[in-house]
């Protein structure tokens, strides 16, 4: 079942939401060469506190995995998503970092994700966060009501390998709201005809996650980390969108 927003709810989620932006840009700006991943992680949790909000990621049970240990999400070069971050993890120049934010506000979750580059980024991270970026935004133009969720799933997939990169096919985007994962899936790969039709109060967390080489992925020992399988670096950006009338609107924009 497809959950629409109720007109009387969009406030406090739109409140989620920009706490969840908020929390993801103050862990952009703190983050430096040298910093261990757990240290960025307390950093972001320390946000959540001061915001009102707490983590939806720490002690999570995904697919009968064991509790997720952090309040965050840190993934860094071959690491996809779903990062653990540990004082044995000392952030290096030119890391590609994906930090992906999942707060929990008043019974609503806000979800967002970006990858940032410490340092001088290579020609090739350039080009993978701009076009990971941009699959993004350009599959948020098309969440209007009467597309299927499959003419979002098209439009990165065909962007992204258009560009030379690949999309992750095991991992996908998905509805929001009261629930971290809530329906429809959201592909990034896929036809225009795939899945549900949009419709207006439908809340959507887009995701691309892309790849420099193989879209093959594999699970680390610590059940959680998920990796590029020939270890290429990967990029992940990620809005929570409200499909409205008057077409798509990101709440994911931070207080600042």
């Amino acid at each position: 079942m497809i959950n629409l927003k109720d007109p009387n709810e969009v406030k406090t989620f739109r409140e989620a939401c920009r706490i969840a932006a908020t929390v993801l840009h103050r862990m952009k700006e703190a983050a430096e060469v040298g910093m261990n991943t757990l240290d960025l992680d307390q950093i972001g949790r320390e946000w959540m506190d001061k915001l009102g909000a707490r983590s939806a990621c720490f002690n999570y049970r995904g697919g009968g995995n064991q509790p997720f240990p952090c309040h965050t999400c840190i993934s860094v070069n071959e690491e996809v998503v779903h990062g653990i971050g540990t004082l044995q993890r000392q952030l290096q120049p030119g890391d590609l970092v994906s930090l992906d934010v999942v707060v929990w506000y008043e019974g609503f979750i806000g979800d967002n994700a970006a990858t940032i580059c410490l340092g001088e980024p290579d020609e090739e991270a350039i080009r993978l966060l701009e076009v990971t970026e941009k699959a993004l935004h350009q599959a948020i133009e098309k969440a209007w009501p009467g597309n299927r969720v499959g003419v979002l799933s098209q439009t990165v997939q065909r962007f992204v390998e258009k560009k030379g990169f690949s999309v992750v096919r095991d991992f996908v985007g998905h509805g929001v709201g009261k629930s971290m994962h809530e329906e429809p899936q959201i592909p990034n790969f896929g036809k225009k005809s795939d899945g549900p039709r949009i419709r207006s109060g439908m809340a959507l967390a887009i995701e691309p996650m892309v790849n420099a080489g193989t879209c093959q992925v594999e699970v680390l020992p610590d059940n959680w980390t998920v990796v590029t399988r020939d270890r290429k670096r990967s990029a992940h950006f990620e809005h929570t969108v409200l499909v409205t009338k008057e077409g798509p609107e990101i709440l994911t924009i931070p207080k600042i």
